[in-house]
């Protein structure tokens, strides 16, 4: 089973065990985060997307932090003698997947409503003002 799942700006692809690096989450080592809602969820071959990931969770541990790789930004301007260097390294934060789960799938009260055979409101109201006609005469 895997998710997709998307941390700060960016889709990650997941599944427990998984060790992945993602920007800076605040937080103490050892502390559990969930993700949700997810983009997709991947459940032995069935995939789930949109209305039926809702209550999909994936649940990660804290395993740290560690800067990323460095990015050197050069600015140069031709003829002009304008050039600006600088660097940075990027705060990233490591996670342990866990879990990956569905979730329970949610009843459809409009469907049971149907299959019970039970009345509308708005038919009862209907069939009222009849009775009273019949009782009349």
């Amino acid at each position: 089973m895997y998710a997709v799942i998307k941390a700060g700006g960016k889709q990650q692809k997941v599944k427990p065990g998984d060790v992945i690096e993602v920007e800076y989450l605040h937080g103490a080592v050892g502390e559990t985060v969930t993700f949700r809602p997810l983009l997709v969820v991947d459940d032995d071959g069935t995939t789930h997307y949109g209305k039926e990931t809702e209550r999909a969770v994936v649940t990660a541990k804290l395993l740290g932090e560690q800067k990323g790789d460095k990015v050197k930004v050069f600015k140069y301007k031709n003829k002009t003698g304008y050039a600006r260097r600088q660097g940075h390294r990027q705060l990233m934060t490591l996670l342990e997947v866990s879990e990956v789960s569905l979730g329970a799938a949610a009843p459809k009260r409009a469907a049971s409503r149907r299959a019970s055979g039970a009345a509308e409101p708005d038919q009862k109201d209907a069939e009222s003002p009849a009775a009273g006609e019949e009782a009349a005469e």
